[in-house]
């Protein structure tokens, strides 16, 4: 049998904690009760310093640029409800019908919530695939100056 190398962890990549976990499990959660396809196939959790969590859910439009992310719905919510610095995200997606692989799974936010998260929280930890984290601003070298 052969085995592939193991990748050595990205620079600046940590190792989950059970904050995390439970900020992942918040997600999934979201996404569990809310899922409809289309409309909804994505969910986000967002963590302040004092440990309050933010939840958000992808709204799906017809028109697919009025579409809103995950990540801007759970932070609107906390900007709306003044949490603290966001220390820490996570989004998981549900899975399409035919995929082989039916279990939730977690995804790094597309380009324009690494944006938004850079610019309202610009220290925060991204949960990723393989069960590590990273600065946010390690996912967007070359972020869009004002």
């Amino acid at each position: 049998m052969d085995f592939l190398p193991l990748q050595p962890a990205p620079v600046g990549a940590a190792p989950l904690d059970a904050d995390d976990l439970a900020l992942l499990e918040a997600a999934r959660e979201v996404l569990r009760a809310h899922h409809k396809p289309f409309w909804h196939t994505v969910a986000a959790a967002l963590r302040d310093e004092q440990g309050r969590v933010w939840t958000g859910i992808h709204l799906g439009a017809t028109v697919g640029r009025l579409s809103v992310c995950a990540e801007a719905v759970a932070l609107g919510r906390a900007v709306l409800e003044r949490a603290g610095p966001i220390v820490a995200a996570v989004a998981v997606r549900h899975p399409k019908p035919g995929e082989p692989d039916q279990s939730l799974a977690v995804v790094p936010p597309c380009g324009a919530c690494r944006e938004m998260l850079v610019d309202h929280a610009a220290g925060a930890q991204i949960i990723l695939p393989g069960a590590m984290k990273m600065p946010v601003g390690l996912l967007l070298p070359f972020p869009y100056q004002r």
